[in-house]
């Protein structure tokens, strides 16, 4: 089918129709062909080239730069390069990925950490709130979804810097007793927080969020204001944003209205939400850890079952078979930032994949 014909979102909602319909059949309950064509309506001669074409219509909609550029997990002295596979005969690199709320961390960089992880680096994730309201001695159930998700993604520590979350409505709230809301924080503070454990993991790259803060809300924002001052103080070698090309947030936009999602969004905010394409440096491919990914975002339970914003969104995501949720978040997008280290050399650059 030619390219022209599979670039609306009508056109991609059908496509991706039929992958659900052959997938669904096809990986869960594992039916034969002929099974499959008969509960479709199609020939079991047309079976696998449904999803083929659905695939090719999804592709066109989603791959922006479909030769993107690998990340390069930096050696610090000695350390091992992550591009492609890696060689496991030495100390591995160390990555410190910092959000803002749990959650976060499997939408924005879920398949970055189970790739890392499972490649042999040390993961951390730092999380600035627990989204939770209570005061300073009440423990949310967001971080114990949170350790849940970072096992499912093969993480190995968890760390709350202990601010309540800000929320994203137009009024910002009082502080809970005992505690500050991220969006309030002394930046310099939370930055000498986070730097801390920069130096005691001995982090080689820091992954943040983009200036906008993603979709620009105050505690994405104040994630970008915290993680590039903490990585100047700690002098970590090497700082990467997380992001999505807003143009194509833009088309996926399209294609949840055209598949009657019920998701509650600014259409003004996405012109000016993430990223532009030509600030993207690196794109990684993780579609074979979609499972992780899906599971661990599945790990948020209070957030699936929710009535939040995000809660259709995320219920339709954990609910799709897993060929189909890799096909759909089998990437993830990062702008570098340069950042001067206050007491080790800039590691050796990037190669691509």
């Amino acid at each position: 089918m030619p390219r022209s014909r599979l670039k609306t979102p009508k056109a991609a909602a059908g496509h991706l129709r039929a992958i659900v319909r052959s997938l669904h059949l096809k990986y869960w309950p594992d039916l034969s062909e002929s099974e499959i064509g008969a509960t479709t309506g199609i020939s079991p001669g047309a079976v696998k080239p449904h999803p083929a074409r659905g695939s090719a219509g999804t592709h066109v909609l989603y791959d922006d730069n479909r030769t993107g550029t690998g990340i390069a997990f930096p050696p610090a002295s000695s350390r091992a390069v992550l591009t492609g596979h890696l060689p496991h005969n030495g100390p591995m690199a160390t990555v410190l990925a910092f959000h803002a709320h749990p959650d976060d961390e499997v939408l924005m960089t879920g398949g970055t950490l189970a790739r890392a992880a499972a490649e042999g680096h040390r993961v951390v994730i730092a999380v600035a709130t627990d989204h939770m309201d209570a005061g300073a001695h009440t423990e949310s159930p967001r971080l114990a979804e949170l350790r849940a998700s970072a096992a499912v993604l093969g993480v190995h520590r968890v760390v709350h810097l202990g601010y309540a979350a800000s929320g994203h409505g137009p009024v910002l709230y009082p502080d809970p007793p005992g505690r500050t809301r991220f969006a309030r924080a002394d930046t310099q503070e939370a930055a000498e927080r986070l730097a801390a454990l920069l130096r005691e993991e001995d982090a080689d790259l820091l992954l943040s969020y983009d200036a906008n803060g993603g979709y620009g809300h105050r505690d994405h924002v104040k994630v970008h204001q915290v993680g590039r001052r903490a990585a100047e103080l700690a002098g970590t070698p090497r700082l990467l944003e997380a992001t999505m090309p807003r143009e194509t947030i833009a088309r996926a936009m399209r294609l949840v209205r055209a598949l009657r999602i019920p998701f509650r969004y600014d259409p003004d905010a996405l012109r000016t939400a993430y990223s532009p394409r030509s600030a993207i440096t690196h794109t990684l491919g993780v579609r074979r850890f979609a499972r992780q990914k899906q599971a661990a975002l599945a790990a948020h339970r209070s957030q699936v079952a929710g009535t939040g914003r995000l809660a259709p969104v995320m219920r339709t995501l954990v609910r799709l078979p897993a060929p189909l949720f890799g096909l759909l978040l089998g990437r993830e997008w990062f702008a570098e930032v340069p950042v001067r280290p206050a007491h080790r050399p800039h590691p050796a650059g990037l190669r691509s994949e």
